[in-house]
């Protein structure tokens, strides 16, 4: 897996391999001369070399295999690429007469149906000598870092030397024997012509060579930030159609769309306004680029390494919905929805309840109206630009009335909230319990959000209202280099371009004086024109920001992830609070124009689009 530049993020392998037809010449003697001397004049099974085992294990001797190279690449083919199972593996390597007699009649085809040189090439890609390293290929860049074609007299002693017994003669943990077992290699070769005198005494005094030896790390867990994001990538290239096994085994480039100086930057403004101190606090980001075709995921990252270790997160915090919520950011759904239905335009002047009013729509589980509050002491009216800016819960509370909850859900996901449709342990989705029991507070962000989805809602916005699945990749090659196909969803025009520019303008307003998170944009030299909005969820225990420019959108989510969620302070000196000082405007929308601002730098200012006037005002 590779960065969009091509370097590579991550290896996904069960068995790492570096499949390579071209091999040293010193390389084939070698491995020739200690396994299978006759292996250029058998038919596959040696009668010679078999007969000398039976008579050596007869009078008492250490055992002999007998097994010449063909038999011992259908002895690993059946371990290593047949056998997927504990009980098929110890059944490939089984002690039993029955499965050596199979092995040898195997042989004996494959001697008539392939060549010699091809019987050796393709032994050579499979066996294992140690340290991860299957294949010669692999073997060759794990104990010398070079390449096969490259392996020297020396080198290839010592690799045909561990096939025998990769852990007993383990370079690395027992450099005598491994030097022994070399000595005997060369011998072989030596006596059987392969290598002159001179290249014998030579090769025999070369010490063993190698360094730090090993194969890349397998999986996510090594690929250091990039970590969420690689993670990300194998699930969607499960939904996509390529299963974990067929990616791990089968041979694939994928070429993500990362941009490694935009993660940098999202890891460090994360990791300035969240420290990752082993608290309860999570701080997420994840930035997607707009487009007509194409929705480009840039980066995603969070304030915590990705890993299995202290202080580290297995789990993908920036992709799957988090289950606090993203408070006043679904305000723009119930904005949308109202344009839509024509209930409300842009410019249209909304009531603003008095905190604590009670409002028809909004009530409890026994249907008794509950009183809607507010953060803060507001107009009575407001535009409806002035209230996304502002964001007085009883404004749109009271719009959502109007507009109905189903509708301002069908607009979430609509615009990308696509998690909210997954079913729960009742069957029944986020959304269809929020349609069903006719839930208010939706509009007020209290459903599980997925802060990767919410950058793909800034997206779709900034894209004049077209959905395209927010994807990781570039391309995917099989072994050949041929592309692979994915089954990705089509891209979608979700809502009327017109209105989706129109919101876009509707949310210009949120970064300039008066705005939500106007202190944070000033703060960080934010000097862009923006559309953007803030959330806070009850009890301060998460909040979110969102924002897009017209060539890149993201979001960031900071949370409580523990067992028994508290307020959370807002991360800026003094670092200590008596109760929750967390907004949408501290410390997700510090972490967003911190991060988003040196992503753009040096790329031209874009405006916001010219808004519709069909959204202007109610129809």
């Amino acid at each position: 897996m590779t960065d969009s530049a091509g370097a590579p993020i991550a290896y996904l392998y069960d068995q790492f391999r570096i499949p390579d037809g071209s091999v040293s010449a010193a390389m084939r003697a070698a491995i020739v001369a200690i396994e299978d001397r006759r292996f250029f004049d058998h038919g596959g099974v040696d009668p010679i070399g078999t007969l000398r085992a039976v008579v050596h294990d007869a009078s008492g001797g250490a055992q002999q295999g007998g097994s010449t190279l063909t038999q011992q690449y259908v002895k690993n083919y059946e371990l290593y690429v047949t056998a997927t199972t504990d009980a098929e593996r110890a059944a490939a390597v089984a002690p039993s007469l029955a499965r050596k007699v199979t092995e040898a009649e195997l042989a004996v085809q494959l001697d008539h149906a392939l060549s010699k040189d091809e019987i050796l090439a393709r032994y050579l890609d499979l066996v294992y000598f140690g340290h991860g390293a299957y294949g010669v290929g692999a073997a060759a860049q794990a104990y010398f870092g070079t390449t096969p074609d490259r392996l020297t007299v020396a080198q290839s002693a010592l690799l045909a030397g561990l096939v025998q017994s990769p852990a007993e003669d383990d370079p690395v943990a027992h450099p005598d024997a491994a030097l022994t077992r070399r000595g005997l290699v060369l011998d072989a070769m030596h006596a059987q012509g392969a290598i002159d005198d001179a290249q014998y005494t030579a090769a025999s005094a070369e010490p063993l060579g190698v360094g730090d030896v090993g194969v890349p790390r397998a999986g996510c867990s090594a690929a250091g930030d990039a970590g969420y994001f690689c993670a990300y990538v194998s699930s969607y290239l499960q939904a996509a159609g390529l299963p974990p096994a067929l990616l791990a085994g089968g041979g694939y480039t994928v070429r993500t769309t990362l941009d490694r100086s935009a993660l940098g930057h999202l890891v460090t403004s994360l990791t300035a306004q969240a420290p990752p101190d082993g608290s309860h606090v999570a701080d997420v980001m994840s930035v997607v680029a707009p487009g007509a075709d194409r929705h480009p995921v840039v980066a995603i990252a969070a304030n915590r390494p990705f890993g299995n270790g202290e202080g580290e997160s297995a789990y993908d915090l920036p992709v799957v919905p988090e289950n606090l919520g993203a408070g006043s950011v679904y305000k723009i759904f119930t904005a949308a929805a109202a344009l839509d239905r024509g209930i409300a335009g842009i410019d249209t002047v909304l009531d603003v309840p008095a905190s604590g009013s009670t409002l028809p729509n909004y009530r409890g589980a026994d249907g008794r109206p509950l009183p809607v509050r507010n953060a803060g002491t507001y107009p009575a009216q407001l535009s409806l630009t002035d209230a996304l800016a502002q964001s007085p819960n009883t404004a749109f509370v009271e719009l959502e009335g109007r507009t109905g909850v189903a509708p301002a859900v069908d607009m979430a996901q609509r615009l990308g909230l696509t998690s909210l449709d997954t079913p729960g342990p009742d069957g029944r989705s986020v959304a269809d319990v929020a349609r069903a029991e006719d839930q208010a507070s939706f509009t007020l962000g209290v459903s599980p959000t997925s802060d990767l989805e919410l950058a793909n809602v800034m997206a779709t916005i900034a894209s004049h209202g077209t959905w395209c699945p927010p994807t990781p990749i570039a391309s995917v090659t099989d072994r050949d280099g041929n592309a692979v196909a994915l089954a990705e969803p089509p891209c979608t025009q979700a809502v009327d371009p017109g209105l989706a520019d129109t919101l876009m303008v509707g949310l210009g307003r949120d970064h300039l004086p008066g705005g939500t998170s106007a202190a944070a944009a000033a703060s960080s030299g934010w000097d862009r024109p923006i559309a953007a909005k803030t959330g806070t969820t009850q009890d301060q225990e998460s909040a979110a920001f969102v924002g897009a420019t017209p060539q890149l959108a993201g979001a960031v989510i900071t949370f409580d992830d523990s067992a028994a969620p508290r307020p959370i302070c807002d991360g800026s000196p003094p670092r200590s609070c008596a109760g929750g000082t967390l907004f949408g405007g501290t410390v997700p929308a510090r972490t967003f124009y911190r991060a988003m601002g040196p992503i753009l730098e040096g790329r031209p200012v874009a405006p916001l689009p010219d808004p519709d006037p069909r959204y202007l005002d109610a129809r």
